[in-house]
C-alpha cells in the first residue's frame, strides 16, 4: 500500500496529492518538512472522518513554522490562502529532543471537531535538530542538514501517518 499521498474534495470531486506533487508545491528545499506536513495530515485526516474531507473547510493551527510543512497543508488544504492557517509556534516545546513535541505539533479543526496531531519519539534525528538550530553552519554542515532532510522523507514516506504521529481529540 502506498502512503505518500493523500486525498480531499472540492466542488464535489476528489483530488489527491502525492508527495511528488507536494514536492513540486514547495520547490524542493525542505522535503523533510513536506513529509511531516502529509503525514500529520494523513493522521489527522483520518480522525476527523471517513473518507476524503472538504479541503476548504478544514482549519490548522500549528507549531510547524517550516516552509516544507507549510506548503505541504496549504497545497492540499488551501488553508494559507483562505485564512485558515495559524502558526503558534508557543504550542511545543523549544525542540523535539529536549522538549517535545518541539514544532511537530498541528491541531486540524473541521465542523468543530478538533485532533491534535504530535509527533511519536524517534521520527526526528538529534543530529538534525542541532545542524538545523545552528546560526552559521559551514560548507560541510550545510551539505549534511540537505542530505538529513532528504533522509528523514525517505524515512518517513513509506510509514503511515499515524506510525509517525499520535491523534487525540482536543
Amino acid at each position: 500500500m502506498s502512503h505518500d499521498r493523500i486525498s480531499v474534495t472540492e466542488n464535489d470531486q476528489v483530488l489527491t496529492f502525492d508527495f511528488a506533487t507536494l514536492m513540486a508545491y514547495h520547490g524542493g528545499g525542505f522535503p523533510g518538512g513536506v513529509a511531516h506536513g502529509l503525514k500529520a495530515m494523513q493522521a489527522g485526516f483520518a480522525a476527523l472522518g471517513t473518507g476524503p474531507l472538504p479541503r476548504r473547510d478544514i482549519h490548522v493551527l500549528t507549531a510547524f513554522s517550516g516552509p516544507g510543512g507549510r506548503d505541504a497543508v496549504e497545497c492540499v488544504t488551501r488553508a494559507l490562502t483562505d485564512g485558515r492557517y495559524q502558526v503558534d509556534r508557543d504550542l511545543g516545546g523549544k525542540d523535539v529532543i529536549s522538549a517535545p513535541p518541539g514544532p511537530y505539533l498541528w491541531r486540524f479543526t473541521l465542523d468543530g471537531a478538533t485532533v491534535e496531531v504530535t509527533i511519536r519519539a524517534g521520527h526526528v534525528l538529534p543530529e538534525f535538530v542541532a545542524l538545523g538550530a545552528m546560526q552559521a553552519r559551514s560548507t560541510a554542515q550545510d551539505i549534511r542538514l540537505a542530505f538529513l532532510k532528504r533522509e528523514m522523507a525517505e524515512r518517513l514516506l513509506p510509514l503511515r501517518g499515524d506510525e509517525i504521529y499520535q491523534v487525540r481529540r482536543v
